[in-house]
């Protein structure tokens, strides 16, 4: 059996970082061959969760590889086969959207459009403080999509945020392990 190669996508939810880093660090350990995908806003923005280029040494450490940060980089996925998963962890209300729509404008909306062409999985770690309200229709659309699956997820703060949902990363290497199996892992509230 060939080693299963994941596409890793980082979006612009910084605020979750520090705790998607450690469950790739945990993920790493079942599946050691990672490429790593940066959104614009992951490797150009500096926030007060640290900066880009810090933000994309961390991820190029769990990866064992250079990421990649341009459209060009990321069309080849799919004609290549190059990957046999990609997770989106955290996938943000923005790329919810996107993928809901179909637009791919950013390197992790075009990686997900050219891995799909191979109608191989593609497993979203959502991270949205308006995903029960403006992002709730995306989240629809996509949980009846072909090959697309979800890190179960529920709200993260149901008083100070009710409308954020987040994605139970301590559930990542399952929801890897059944997106392979083209199956969601359930239950996908939690």
């Amino acid at each position: 059996m060939e080693p299963v190669t994941l596409g890793v996508a980082l979006c612009g939810s910084f605020c979750t970082y520090e705790r998607v880093f450690a469950a790739l660090r945990a993920l790493k350990v079942h599946y050691p061959n990672m490429i790593p995908i940066l959104s614009f806003a992951a490797s150009s923005v500096d926030s007060r969760f640290g900066s880009a280029q810090e933000h994309r040494q961390m991820l190029e450490q769990i990866c064992g590889s250079p990421a990649r940060t341009t459209l060009a980089e990321v069309e080849p996925i799919g004609p290549k086969k190059q990957l046999d998963l990609l997770l989106i962890a955290p996938c943000t209300g923005n790329t919810l959207a996107k993928l809901a729509a179909g637009i791919a404008d950013t390197p992790v909306t075009l990686a997900a459009k050219s891995h799909l062409r191979n109608e191989r999985p593609l497993l979203l770690s959502v991270s949205s403080n308006d995903a029960l309200g403006a992002n709730a229709p995306a989240i629809g659309a996509l949980l009846g999509r072909k090959h697309v699956y979800f890190v179960p997820f529920g709200q993260d703060d149901p008083v100070e945020k009710p409308r954020s949902l987040a994605a139970r990363l301590d559930c990542l290497p399952e929801a890897v392990a059944a997106a392979l199996e083209e199956r969601q892992l359930q239950p996908i509230l939690r």
